[in-house]
């Protein structure tokens, strides 16, 4: 069952966007999944985003995709929103992901805009549409036209929250200002998709963070938040002050690479990489080594 939501957060207020566990042969580790997923968990988070795009999705294979929210829906789903990555830009293929996420458990999906083929604006409703549709899951939009090609504009936002189970959005569009529309307009719970935005998107009213550095620093961010929405602001800034160094430090190069390294450096589950994703030189784990300490992550 899952765990209690509201419809101002419908899954909860920090989730990290976990990365698949491999073994050295590149299989995938569903044992490490789980011991990952337990330890993320342990240390704060209330929600996990299985294969999206830092779990290395465009590279796993469907039955694997199935695997591994099972595997973590037995480790944590009592205690914490499993939410699966459904999204490709294929709105057939996105529908039968749904369809499988919701077979083996999920507490809900993401679907991020079809990447390459940039569709227009109607496009984007009907597929977004037919996700929804799909299943009785809700859905967390995921809006990143930096890799997608094209962005949920805020009129298309505001049409796809008249659908019930289309709940939430999470934002790397990095404009406040289309932000702070969107949600006034839309009615979603936000969460941010930035890292180093997550305070600013609180401050326009996004509700929590679908995060990467969460691999790291999942403590800090729930003190964050946690201090924010008591109206502890000074303590929240501090706090995101703190933790810029880990903000930059972690997209220096392509998040799921340097979040391996970051788990590989503090001994937990992560494994190597799929192509066309690699590993970090040399130099890039000494300054990204530099980096997570200079934000206080203890190696």
């Amino acid at each position: 069952m899952a765990p209690t939501s509201t419809p101002q957060t419908p899954f909860g207020r920090v989730l990290t966007a976990m990365v698949t566990p491999f073994t050295a042969d590149g299989v995938l580790d569903l044992d490490g999944a789980q011991r990952l997923a337990t330890h993320l968990v342990d240390a704060g988070n209330d929600g996990l985003v299985i294969n999206g795009t830092t779990g290395e999705s465009p590279t796993t294979t469907d039955t694997e995709k199935a695997e591994l929210v099972r595997a973590v829906l037995d480790a944590v789903g009592d205690r914490a929103h499993v939410v699966a990555g459904v999204g490709t830009n294929d709105t057939r293929h996105s529908v039968e992901l749904a369809h499988a996420a919701e077979k083996v458990g999920a507490h809900g999906l993401l679907a991020v805009t079809p990447y390459y083929n940039k569709p227009p604006q109607d496009g984007l409703r009907q597929h977004f549409t037919a996700i929804a549709d799909a299943t009785g899951l809700p859905v967390m939009l995921y809006d990143i036209p930096g890799r997608s090609g094209v962005p949920i504009n805020t009129e298309t936002l505001v049409r796809l929250a008249e659908h019930p189970r289309i709940v939430a959005n999470k934002d790397a569009k990095g404009d406040l200002g289309r932000a702070s529309w969107a949600i006034s307009r839309s009615g979603l719970a936000w969460y941010s998709g930035d890292d180093m935005l997550n305070l600013p998107l609180l401050s326009v009213g996004a509700v929590g963070f679908v995060s990467v550095v969460g691999h790291v620093v999942t403590p800090e961010l729930r003190s964050m938040i946690d201090a924010f929405t008591s109206g502890d602001v000074r303590k929240a800034t501090e706090i995101h002050q703190r933790l810029l160094p880990v903000f930059t430090g972690m997209f220096r190069t392509q998040g799921v690479m340097t979040t391996k390294a970051a788990l590989a450096l503090q001994t937990l589950p992560g494994g190597p990489l799929r192509l066309p994703m690699i590993g970090l030189t040399p130099e890039e784990t000494i300054q990204l080594t530099k980096d997570l300490a200079a934000g206080g992550v203890q190696l």
